[in-house]
């Protein structure tokens, strides 16, 4: 039976476990206390309940029962002390982690309504596919992302890897992922920001060693695409350059994700949409047709200037 990659009750990495290892104590406690309490009461209602024919008069009054007062008074104060010291603890450890040598870093910032990766150590640029690799007992590397916005709140949460994390202008924030597990896992943006945050998604790769190596190594390679086209021409006299890159050309845009190695990824559109030759058409032409309300402009470019730059797109791996 195959888990869901957002399945909060199966956690892969050490922040994630102990997340949920936390709310399950604190289920547990509170299971407890409702048991405890609702059973006095039934017992209470069954017990005293009014009979026909019995005497209806208030009971003898208790006044100042110390053993009562102290029931009331130290039994909630374990239970919250028992809640806040666990609580601390997982605080504590995802908060503060240790860092081992040959932890990856990764900058990770919000737009709307995209993910932008950067990897300082690796030279590397990417978009809404965030790729990490696993952490097992022989190879053990944490990710550490340091999280920025570049516009409004965001907040990044991967449910299988680690509890969200808000992003916040003018505001660093960090968390950390040690993935025990290869495979995908989804998330998205868990902080109302915009006509469109219910599709900025996120996808985090886990990928062994050897995997996560490979994908360095086409990742630092400058992608020009096939040799000059119309499809580049048009690119580079449109405004497009104003928002993207593309290494080795003119585009040396920041506003909208670097679309250097586009085709080695598997979404548009922060995972709005499958990244196909029929739907980067779309994407381009009518950007709306996929993400209404995205910051994407529509260029109003002819069907064949648009076939053109999406040839040419197709060719940068």
């Amino acid at each position: 039976m195959l888990t869901s990659p957002t399945n909060i009750f199966a956690p892969v990495s050490t922040a994630a476990s102990s997340i949920y290892g936390l709310s399950i104590f604190v289920l547990l406690t509170v299971a407890a206390i409702f048991i405890v309490v609702f059973a006095l009461l039934t017992y209470a209602v069954v017990r005293f309940r009014k009979r026909s024919g019995a005497d209806n008069s208030e009971p003898v009054q208790i006044y100042g029962s110390t053993r009562v007062e102290l029931a009331w008074t130290v039994i909630p104060i374990l239970a919250v002390v028992a809640l806040f010291l666990a609580a601390a603890r997982v605080i504590a450890l995802v908060q503060e982690p240790l860092r081992t040598p040959g932890a990856l870093e990764v900058i990770v910032t919000g737009h709307q309504y995209w993910w932008e990766y950067r990897y300082p150590q690796l030279n590397i640029v990417t978009a809404n596919e965030l790729h990490v690799p696993v952490s097992d007992a022989i190879h053990p590397r944490a990710t550490f992302l340091k999280l920025l916005s570049a516009d409004t709140d965001h907040s990044f949460w991967v449910p299988r890897l680690g509890g969200k994390t808000d992003l916040i202008p003018n505001h660093p924030n960090q968390m950390w992922i040690d993935p025990h597990e290869t495979g995908l896992f989804l998330g998205q943006c868990a902080q109302y920001c915009g006509t469109q945050h219910a599709k900025m998604l996120l996808r985090v790769y886990v990928q062994s060693p050897e995997e996560f190596e490979r994908w360095v190594h086409d990742q630092q390679q400058t992608s020009k695409g096939d040799a000059p086209s119309r499809g580049q021409h048009v690119f580079e006299s449109t405004a497009c350059v104003n928002c993207h890159t593309i290494s080795g050309t003119s585009a040396k845009g920041r506003f909208g994700p670097d679309l250097t190695h586009l085709m080695s990824r598997q979404t548009i559109a922060a995972g709005a949409a499958p990244n196909t030759p029929e739907q980067l058409r779309l994407w381009i032409q009518k950007p709306d047709g996929i993400k209404p309300g995205s910051k994407m402009p529509a260029m109003g470019l002819s069907d064949g200037d648009v076939a053109d730059i999406a040839a040419y797109l197709e060719t940068l791996r």
